[in-house]
């Protein structure tokens, strides 16, 4: 008995469940639009809100993205900074050697030339009185001294040679020129 009881009670369940959907009402076209815009306000909101929420994701990433690549562009810059002044040490130094450099041989070229002439007079190749054009002319020919210097010597020495009478004057412009003057 108890089995058909609990037949009858499910059987009656079931009945009232369908009575009870088909006896709800229709919903009227007004009540099927209000629901729609519900679920579609409802819809629209949750879209709004996934939209906000990953507009703000990317803002975030990238700011930071920005501020890695300030930050990678400062140490970029300070290291350009640093190897520019680097750059311009060494050049300073370069400059400042080969300055020494230049001028230690134009020294030294004066010094040749000086000695060269200081030779000349000592020897009596060159006075006043004694122009020895073949050995001041080797002797220039011979020397380490620059090309145009030698020239230049040449030159005075075969100006005394075709006037003897312009030796004075020709012996100043030699010292002058052999000696950096």
């Amino acid at each position: 008995m108890s089995r058909t009881i609990l037949l009858a009670v499910v059987i009656a369940a079931v009945g009232a469940g369908i009575y009870y959907y088909v006896s709800q009402p229709e919903p009227t076209p007004a009540e099927q639009l209000q629901s729609a815009a519900q679920d579609a306000g409802d819809a629209v909101s949750e879209a709004a809100d996934a939209a906000t929420d990953q507009a703000a994701e990317a803002a975030s990433s990238i700011s930071e993205q920005a501020s890695d690549v300030a930050e990678q562009a400062g140490q970029a810059a300070t290291d350009l900074a640093d190897q520019a002044s680097d750059a311009a040490e060494q050049a300073g130094q370069t400059a400042t050697d080969l300055t020494n450099q230049a001028g230690e041989e134009v020294a030294s070229l004066a010094n040749q030339g000086q000695d060269l002439f200081n030779s000349w007079i000592a020897d009596g190749a060159l006075t006043l009185d004694n122009f020895d054009y073949d050995t001041m002319v080797a002797a220039v020919q011979e020397s380490t001294l620059a090309q145009d210097l030698k020239t230049q010597a040449i030159q005075i020495l075969d100006d005394i040679k075709a006037s003897p009478e312009t030796i004075a004057v020709k012996i100043q412009e030699l010292r002058d020129l052999m000696t950096g003057q």
